[in-house]
């Protein structure tokens, strides 16, 4: 690998060793790293990992992959049993838009990049900053990889109680970071039929719906 930024200089993000990702790997015998490859250093990376895989039948194979690195996250639905509600966004998401989304306008749990804190210190900011919320105590339901053919992201997921005396704000985001989110407060079972009419589309907030109405703080309303 050459120099350059992000390799042997500080990039536009203060990083270096950028093309060190995954030479080291050895927790699967069957997996030997040959090489890798930097193809894009923007705000995340992109990586071409070139490396020996040995299949089932014992054959060695030298294959190569794309991974899109934009670190890991966290995501979090804030309810409220009581009056029977939850927190959500709405904010403009191109890829979707390029993808066939109406109008780009998805409906989501708010969620963020850990950048360098721990899961639950990240979701109270990103809480604090789109939703306008002080969390309660945070549940940890799950953690998951979105899209494990290509990108390299885990995602953490949380739920947490909240009351209206818990706003701080109104949410909506960082101007800086270029955002600008709607906060939606709707009845839970509103938007877990939103998951099944199209208007929610988004994998993270119709993963944290289902796990509400089905072991979370909504089962036992949706079973009686």
């Amino acid at each position: 690998m050459t120099g350059g930024p992000g390799v042997d200089t500080p990039d536009h993000r203060g990083r270096t060793g950028l093309h060190l990702a995954g030479r080291d790997l050895d927790r699967n015998p069957g997996v030997r790293i040959r090489d890798v490859e930097l193809t894009s250093r923007g705000w995340h990376v992109l990586r071409r990992t070139t490396f020996d895989y040995r299949r089932r039948d014992g054959r060695w194979e030298t294959q190569e992959r794309e991974t899109y690195d934009r670190g890991n996250g966290a995501v979090v639905l804030p309810y409220d049993t009581e009056r029977g509600r939850v927190l959500l966004t709405r904010q403009f998401r191109y890829p979707a838009y390029v993808n066939g989304h109406p109008d780009g306008m998805l409906i989501e749990a708010a969620a963020g990049l850990l950048d360098e804190e721990d899961p639950y210190t990240a979701i109270r900011r990103e809480s604090a900053e789109e939703l306008g919320i002080c969390l309660g105590a945070l549940v940890h339901v799950l953690d998951s990889y979105m899209s494990p053919g290509s990108v390299t992201e885990r995602l953490h997921f949380f739920a947490a109680p909240y009351t209206p005396d818990d706003r701080t704000g109104p949410g909506g985001g960082v101007d800086e970071e270029g955002e600008d989110i709607e906060v939606l407060e709707l009845p839970f079972a509103e938007a877990l039929a939103m998951t099944r009419d199209g208007r929610i589309t988004d994998g993270k907030t119709i993963m944290l719906l289902q796990w509400a109405a089905l072991s979370g703080p909504f089962a036992r309303q949706q079973n009686v």
